[in-house]
């Protein structure tokens, strides 16, 4: 493939609609509200799912594959923990793909076993698996001693990069696109 082709395969991939901040932040306080009528589910955590996705394209192809395979390696999870687990929502729309999950385990046992996850599988850097216990308080890598997030382009941590803007956008997409075709060369388990 040439590379122009490639370049052409790869917008493609990226192609969907642009999403404004307004759109995003309605986004985040739909996801808090439905958290917290979530809660009404005694002793669960709540598990939200989202895709890092930099740039104004929320909702495309390579949102929804990372978004399927981080659903397939939480159900993994999930099943081999002995976790049991309850979708309260999945969508995907401008703002991205995105689920809520109820989960029957200790939060902070939760939180661990997602961040061994997110390090361990080949796509686990693309996901933003947040854990909030019964109450609405959020469960952070720090609360258990963690380091944070790295970045996807250069391996510093990832808030200094975004704060920043390190890296530019078709860096940091490309970077994930490098991810994703790995993994989709990987054998089937």
């Amino acid at each position: 493939m040439t590379r122009d082709a490639k370049a052409l395969a790869a917008d493609d991939r990226r192609a969907g609609p642009a999403v404004t901040i307004e759109a995003m932040l309605a986004a985040r306080e739909r996801r808090v509200a439905r958290r917290r009528d979530a809660f009404a589910l005694p002793d669960r955590a709540l598990v939200t799912l989202s895709v890092v996705m930099p740039g104004p394209v929320k909702d495309c192809e390579l949102s929804r594959t990372t978004a399927t395979a981080a659903r397939d390696a939480l159900d993994r999870l999930f099943a081999a923990r002995g976790f049991s687990a309850t979708t309260l929502a999945a969508e995907s729309g401008p703002t991205g793909p995105e689920a809520l999950i109820a989960v029957a385990a200790d939060p902070r046992a939760l939180k661990r076993a997602l961040v061994e996850l997110e390090e361990l599988h080949p796509l686990g850097r693309l996901w933003d698996l947040d854990v909030a216990a019964p109450g609405d308080r959020a469960v952070s890598r720090r609360d258990l001693g963690l380091p944070p997030r790295r970045c996807l382009v250069c391996d510093a941590p990832a808030h200094a990069c975004a704060r920043s803007r390190a890296h530019p956008l078709d860096a940091l997409l490309t970077a994930m696109e490098e991810r994703i075709d790995a993994w989709l060369c990987l054998p089937v388990e």
